[in-house]
């Protein structure tokens, strides 16, 4: 997948819809991350971070005893072993750098399920950047174990209690901080969303999963892509960093959403948070709350690329509802001893489904595992009791 336009547009979707405070701050940040990523200092800074201090690359795993269950070879790419423990770090390390380089000392982030938060206090930490963290009261509750882990690192974490009380509302009060302290302050935005160039730096970051993914393939199909790729999306960065691997090859692309929170599947054309995508919105125009056992999916909206890829036709997003997802959970625990991050259960979830319905027998799946389940396991207990 290449540059958006220069209107920062992919197709139809993406540019940048902001107020006209944060123009100049988001000019600022093109023109940093385009000299930045054509730097092989700034290049070779990153992939060494990375590589001793995040863990990269990370192994692509084979599940056999899963894939004999469903007649189909699944593989894992392991972003729950990528330090952290989700694919979360490839982005806020290079935008801690970004940053760093820009000489901002003030790093902001917003949160869902906890991961980015994390990564994004983990950085900071390793750079020496303040770093405040904001996330919907309901997230706060539900992932008490990342909120210590955030405050653990040094991060202030600030409680959004407006709206819906989840991600939404926590990247509405980061721009609003964003807005009022551009001089000092970065926003590390976790996804592929917000205004340009975020949906392509965001995706830059992260396609080292797909990178890596690929070339592992290849030595372990004798030289072939898989059949399928497969990845959940909520805004889309783990996905958007899987395809940007495979897009030009063969493989049939899948994005899986949550089926209460499904933008692609359900939702229509309109701008949040600062881009053209697809969201969840009513006849008046106003976005609609989105639903997800996992906080990290709980978003009305979609990255751009996402809206790009399926509107031409090059990746199909389907939906999982939570009751599979928690069975999807439990399977992979069972058969493989890998507990996976909610997120990833989504698309694991629809594997299985897929598996009976439509993947011809033999096939092979690459599965990207962006979560570890760790931070899920004491909101699945309850679940489940």
């Amino acid at each position: 997948m290449g540059a958006p336009g220069a209107d920062g547009r992919f197709g139809e979707f993406g540019g940048r819809f902001i107020p006209e405070s944060l123009v100049p701050a988001c000019l600022e940040l093109d023109e940093a991350f385009t000299a930045a990523w054509g730097d092989d200092e700034f290049r070779a800074e990153y992939a060494a971070i990375l590589r001793d201090y995040a863990g990269r690359p990370t192994p692509v795993t084979e599940c056999h005893r899963l894939s004999a269950q469903l007649g189909v070879r699944v593989l894992l790419k392991r972003e729950d072993l990528a330090h952290t423990g989700s694919h979360k770090i490839n982005n806020v390390v290079g935008q801690a750098l970004l940053a760093r380089r820009m000489g901002k000392h003030r790093v902001i982030a917003e949160t869902g399920a906890g991961q980015h938060g994390v990564a994004t206090a983990t950085a900071c930490a390793l750079f020496g950047l303040d770093c405040v963290v904001y996330m919907g009261e309901v997230d706060v509750e539900r992932q008490a174990l990342n909120v210590f882990r955030m405050r653990l690192l040094g991060a202030e974490v600030r409680p959004v209690g407006s709206g819906s009380r989840t991600l939404k509302d926590a990247i509405n009060e980061a721009m609003r901080d964003w807005v009022a302290s551009v001089e000092s302050t970065h926003y590390c935005l976790g996804s592929v969303m917000g205004p340009h160039p975020y949906p392509w730096m965001v995706r830059e970051f992260q396609r080292i999963v797909g990178d890596e993914a690929r070339e592992q393939c290849r030595r372990l199909l004798d030289g072939s892509d898989p059949d399928y790729v497969v990845a959940c999306v909520g805004g889309g960065s783990n996905a958007a960093g899987t395809f940007a691997g495979f897009v030009e090859t063969k493989a049939k692309l899948v994005g899986v959403e949550p089926a209460g929170g499904a933008a692609l599947g359900h939702g229509v054309p309109g701008v949040v948070h600062g881009s053209k995508s697809f969201l969840l919105q009513d006849e008046h125009g106003q976005v609609l709350e989105a639903h997800s056992v996992s906080a990290g999916l709980d978003y009305p909206g979609v990255g751009p690329e996402h809206a790009h890829l399926a509107s031409i036709g090059r990746a199909t997003y389907v939906q999982a509802a939570d009751a599979e997802v928690l069975d999807a959970f439990q399977l992979l625990s069972r058969t493989e001893g890998i507990i996976p991050a909610l997120e990833p259960a989504h698309a694991i979830a629809w594997l299985v489904r897929a598996a009976a319905t439509e993947i011809p027998l033999g096939s092979t799946v690459l599965l990207t595992l962006s979560g570890r389940g760790d931070k899920d396991a004491q909101q699945v207990m309850e679940m489940l009791s």
